[in-house]
């Protein structure tokens, strides 16, 4: 009776990886994407060009979704293996999405100055690569505990 019970939930770990690591792209993707929609409408209402380079800033927080990919591919594995290794999705499906959720945040207040002054862009490129470093970092990580845990 266990065994069938948790056969019902075997893909929940992979499944959150993604879904978690997504659902903070959406939302880090929603607020630079307003922001950036702000910064045109300023420059539109002040008659200067828009930069279309704002679009960088909206779409930083999409590889995130990239990274949940990768681990959920991992985690799928190791279910053909016996381990279902939830937490791992759970916790890290969590993290990469909070860090796409605060580089949308950041790619917000990067639209916004960039958009008003035209300056700063690698400045402002450095910060979002920072954040994204986070993702980078637990996907790693999570894939070396799931190959010490299954191999």
């Amino acid at each position: 009776m266990e065994n069938s019970v948790l056969a019902q939930f075997q893909d929940l770990g992979a499944a959150a990886a993604l879904a978690l690591a997504a659902v903070g792209s959406a939302l880090g993707t929603g607020a630079a994407g307003m922001a950036a929609v702000g910064a045109w409408k300023k420059c539109f209402a002040q008659s200067k060009a828009a930069p279309f380079i704002l679009t960088v800033f909206v779409g930083a927080p999409l590889s995130q979704t990239i990274y949940g990919m990768i681990v959920m591919n991992n985690i799928v594995a190791a279910v053909q293996q016996g381990s279902y290794l939830w937490g791992a999705g759970i916790f890290s499906g969590m993290a990469m999405g909070m860090s796409a959720w605060m580089q949308g945040k950041a790619g917000a207040a990067a639209a916004d100055a960039m958009g008003e002054t035209g300056k700063g862009f690698g400045n402002y490129l450095i910060v979002l690569g920072i954040i994204e470093t986070v993702a980078l970092f637990v996907m790693v990580f999570t894939m070396m505990a799931i190959g010490k845990i299954v191999g």
